[in-house]
């Protein structure tokens, strides 16, 4: 799987090994940065241009670190095509892939330990869309999407 990662300055330690943990599980990881955490920089920079990989098909699948993972959230779901969920244990990864057909996670690196955000990122990747009645939902999601971009 090719998975698109990218924090800003609060998530950038957790982004880093969140990345490694990927590629030492064998999928190919894509950073969009930063490359550092020592300078702050605006959340919104990096998630876009994750965002805009995962509508756009260049990837399966994003991961977006900061502060709280709210602000990446708010600012990976204005683009059309993206279900970015703001995740904080493992069973709301679980249930984002199974009900949302969630591409994109957001994590906290202030909030939730190291350790937490493995398990997250380990059951976002592992799980798979339920489809079902689950996938009339997602229909009006994206309808309503094609009518906000007529």
């Amino acid at each position: 799987m090719r998975i698109a990662f990218a924090s800003d300055h609060a998530g950038f330690p957790h982004k880093d090994v969140l990345a490694q943990m990927c590629r030492d599980l064998g999928h190919e990881v894509v950073d969009f940065g930063p490359d550092s955490g020592n300078d702050s920089v605006d959340y919104p920079d990096y998630a876009f241009p994750v965002a805009q990989a995962v509508a756009n098909g260049d990837v399966d699948r994003g991961v977006l670190v900061c502060g709280t993972g709210i602000g990446m959230a708010i600012a990976a779901n204005k683009v059309p095509g993206v279900r970015a969920a703001n995740i904080l244990r493992p069973d709301f990864a679980e249930l984002a892939r199974e009900h949302n057909n969630a591409n994109v996670i957001t994590l906290s690196g202030r909030f939730v330990d190291l350790e937490t955000n493995k398990q997250i990122l380990e059951t976002f990747l592992s799980t798979e869309f339920a489809g079902g009645r689950h996938q009339n939902r997602l229909d009006k999601v994206t309808a309503q999407e094609s009518r906000e971009r007529n």
